[in-house]
């Protein structure tokens, strides 16, 4: 099985924490050359320097807040300026506050959906004639269970995801014919700093303990326990592949069999 990322270029988004971090890790062991993307300049630089460069990749980054879209495009033009190439990108971004959806404020939709689709789509719009003139592309974006089966108190998640994931499957349908493939990764609960924040909003209204809290979540799924970030990753890696040249359009829950759905 060819998982060989060698002469491969992944622009890699949210990538000082979590899920972006551990996939950014992953596919620099494999061999790609890492753009990192996310808006904290001195975790990109930390990060930058725990990047492996098993076959002397130069990895680099762009600092962009993502609720500032404009920024986000000027900084990539900025960068592409520079020659730099592309043929993978992960959209990965952090997800809203939790809560009832009948009591989410208008202005919580417009900002996940301008830090999730609208950037996204930016993203794509600049990459993709890269990936075209490459003859290889992988475009993956970390979305939601939630787009299978809605999550109880992440109602504006649930409602952004479903769009993104609409959004990927007609890309996945125009792209295709350059070799292109769309497919999104849907996490179920994991070990990230989103997940604790997530505990903390649930233990402030509840009083229950953190520990209970994920323990709760850790038994929703069959294997009994909540991922960590490198097993999400592991899933994104292989989708930016070669090996997963014909998987194109889909959604891969990584998420222990907890949703309920096929």
């Amino acid at each position: 099985m060819n998982l060989n990322l060698e002469n491969k270029t992944a622009f890699v988004c949210g990538s000082t924490q979590g899920i972006g971090k551990a996939s950014a890790l992953e596919m620099a062991s494999l061999g790609a050359t890492i753009v990192l993307i996310a808006r904290n300049e001195d975790k990109l630089k930390a990060t930058l320097a725990e990047l492996p460069s098993p076959v002397g990749q130069k990895h680099s980054y762009i600092a962009a807040d993502f609720s500032k879209p404009t920024e986000l495009k000027l900084a990539l033009e900025k960068h592409l300026s520079t020659g730099v190439t592309c043929h993978i990108l992960l959209n990965n971004t952090g997800g809203p506050k939790g809560g009832p959806i009948r009591e989410a404020a208008i202005e919580e939709f417009y900002d996940t959906f301008t830090q999730h689709l609208i950037c996204n789509h930016i993203l794509v719009q600049a990459l993709y004639p890269i990936m075209k003139e490459n003859g290889y592309g992988r475009i993956i974006n970390v979305i939601s269970t939630s787009v299978k089966q809605p999550l109880p108190n992440l109602g504006v998640s649930n409602t952004i995801r479903g769009a993104v994931a609409s959004w990927s499957k007609t890309l996945a349908t125009e792209l295709a014919p350059f070799n292109i493939t769309v497919n999104n990764v849907l996490p179920g609960a994991t070990n990230t700093i989103r997940l604790q924040g997530i505990a903390e909003a649930k233990s402030a209204k509840t009083s229950e303990t953190i520990a209970d809290i994920f323990a709760d979540m850790a038994a929703e799924s069959p294997m009994g326990r909540i991922a960590e970030p490198e097993e999400v990753a592991n899933a994104i890696a292989f989708l930016a592949s070669p090996a997963a040249s014909y998987i194109n359009g889909i959604n891969v829950p990584v998420d222990g069999g907890r949703t309920k759905s096929l």
